[in-house]
């Protein structure tokens, strides 16, 4: 089991290790697309589409994947299924202050013992929040985003179960290209539930990652490490792969790995390293984290 673990974080290293020189060579190289001289719109009319766009829409990733332990052999109680809803609900246009917009947000994750007799729940984490962003405009182009916003995630449960924790983040969003996005997420919290007042220990302090695109919008990559508290470099490593089923769907099959603490709060204090596989539907654009 020791063993497992070893690898599982040296694992985690080497992906992070790539990650990180990923971004590197992507800042030094990439640049903001141009556009035609004939093509150029105002700031004012970015924003202005932007308003025009539906209000309600998925926020994170939507998924439902099912896989095992990496290390193990697979059993009962090391497999399992882990599906998560998330939507947003705009709430204004782009009219307060430094024209921002309001909007509210849910996500719902799900650690199901499908492989267990009588197939129980065994976590729900539930992560409501408000949010403030605004959008990014450079060279008439929309290149990202920065959004302020309180958030809560608990998992409706009492006495020894009971988990919960309270944040407000600062997030941002940067478009390199149109098919390369950079986010960051820090966050400072206030921590209301006894039993998880060690919780920055396992679910960190702030998170970074990249997202790919392929040219033809049929694959998706997903990098995100969540760094830990401490000033070692101790994190958490999710990775995503996504292959579209239909060109103009927004349902892909998808590859995902946890490494590290933190994947439920129920058991955020437990290291799991799995490998699932399943169905993934993520926003028409990039997602959000």
């Amino acid at each position: 089991m020791h063993k497992a673990t070893h690898n599982s974080k040296t694992m985690t290293k080497k992906i992070l290790a790539f990650v990180v020189a990923t971004f590197c060579f992507t800042a030094v190289q990439a640049q903001i697309v141009e556009i035609a001289p004939e093509e150029k719109i105002d700031t004012d009319s970015l924003i202005r589409d932007f308003d025009s766009r539906p209000f309600f829409g998925l926020y994170k990733d939507n998924y439902f994947v099912g896989g095992t332990t990496i290390g193990s052999k697979p059993t009962s109680h090391n497999s399992d299924v882990k599906f998560q809803v998330s939507i947003a609900q705009r709430l204004t246009k782009s009219v307060l202050p430094f024209n921002t917009y309001a909007f509210l947000f849910y996500s719902q994750k799900c650690m199901w013992n499908v492989f267990e007799k009588s197939l129980p729940m065994r976590d729900f984490n539930f992560n409501p929040g408000l949010g403030l962003s605004k959008l990014l405009i450079n060279r008439n182009r929309v290149v990202g985003k920065v959004t302020l916003m309180i958030e809560h995630e608990s998992n409706g449960r009492d006495k020894m179960y009971d988990r919960s924790w309270n944040k407000i983040s600062l997030a941002g969003n940067i478009y390199v290209t149109p098919n390369i996005m950079i986010h960051g997420k820090y966050w400072v919290t206030y921590i209301d539930s006894k039993q998880n007042q060690d919780i920055l220990n396992y679910c960190g302090i702030y998170q970074t990652g990249i997202q790919f695109l392929s040219n033809n919008n049929r694959w998706v990559f997903s990098g995100t490490f969540v760094k830990r508290k401490g000033w070692n470099l101790n994190g958490n490593t999710i990775i995503d792969i996504g292959w579209r089923l239909r060109k103009n769907d927004n349902q892909f099959l998808m590859l995902h790995y946890y490494n590290g603490y933190g994947e439920n709060l129920l058991d955020y204090n437990k290291f799991h390293s799995r490998l699932r596989i399943g169905l993934l539907i993520k926003p028409k654009f990039f997602s959000d984290f």
